[in-house]
């Protein structure tokens, strides 16, 4: 049975008049009755009694008119859904990433992804964590790549990875003669941190519990900019492994006497429809390389 079959016996059963339902149709009336005359032989019956009064479906259409209504509501969401899937082919994965993070491990991910699928593009925001969350809600992202705790009833959120954080010095510093350095010697030398940054109201209580004091020199709401400071030899900075800067330029240690970590998450909005390209790169966002790390010396 064909499927401009089924949709002439649905309008036959609509308008109850063959003329009627071939305009409605858009096909001529041969055209329509010749379809309907090769259903019924296909079924080995009449589907409807014809009369003045119109057309009336018989005991044999009346079976058949509830299963061919749900082969055509099918076949019509199968193409709606096949449409969809062509338009998304070119829209790119969004991917919204806290400003607090590093991008090393994330770029790194985009790279292998589109090494196999080089037919997916990509589009980066990086942003503050509040707007993340709107653009997931408001459909701005696909997945917001973040270390922030969210409200399960609205966002999923699953594991990619941990972190800890290092202290960070150019490779003219005399720290960076170190592998490891404690807390009481980070005390003693310039600390740079970002404007509100977490981890700067961490350290200094830290530090206070321990009786040290840390004196953050500079601040501001630019990473890049406290690295170059940091460059020019003026004191530490303290960043997660895949924020630290791939250049021999820079000297990462471990910080000795105390173990600063983060889990990172990708968020999706729990009422969007996950693409599986997305899921597809979030796999590889949670999947460790043979050796992952960012010039830590």
């Amino acid at each position: 049975m064909e499927m401009n079959q089924i949709r002439y016996f649905l309008a036959v059963v609509k308008y109850r008049n063959f003329t009627h339902a071939a305009q409605a149709e858009n096909v001529s009336q041969p055209s329509l009755t010749t379809a309907i005359q090769k259903m019924e032989d296909e079924l080995g019956g009449k589907v409807f009694l014809r009369d003045r009064a119109g057309n009336t479906l018989t005991p044999l259409g009346a079976v058949i008119l509830p299963r061919l209504k749900e082969v055509l509501q099918k076949t019509q969401k199968a193409m709606v859904d096949a449409k969809r899937h062509v338009r998304l082919e070119g829209v790119p994965i969004s991917v919204g990433v806290d400003e607090e993070l590093g991008l090393a491990r994330i770029a790194d991910a985009v790279t292998r992804h589109q090494a196999r699928a080089p037919e997916i593009n990509f589009e980066i925001i990086v942003d503050k964590q509040n707007a993340l969350l709107n653009g997931l809600r408001e459909g701005h992202f696909d997945i917001a790549i973040t270390n922030t705790d969210a409200a399960s009833e609205l966002y999923r959120a699953e594991p990619l990875y941990s972190e800890t954080y290092r202290a960070v010095v150019s490779a003219t510093h005399p720290l960076s003669q170190r592998e490891s350095v404690n807390l009481e010697v980070l005390a003693g030398n310039e600390a740079l941190t970002r404007v509100d940054s977490d981890m700067r109201e961490v350290m200094f209580s830290f530090c206070a519990d321990r009786g040290n004091t840390m004196n953050f020199t500079y601040r501001s709401n630019r990473v890049d900019w406290l690295l170059e400071l940091v460059r020019l030899g003026r004191g530490f900075l303290i960043l997660p492994e895949t924020a630290i800067p791939r250049s021999e330029e820079f000297t990462s240690l471990t910080i000795e006497d105390a173990n600063f970590e983060r889990h990172v998450v990708a968020l999706r909005y729990i009422h969007q429809t996950s693409r599986p390209e997305v899921r597809g790169f979030i796999q590889e966002l949670a999947r460790r390389k043979p050796v992952d790390e960012c010039c830590m010396s």
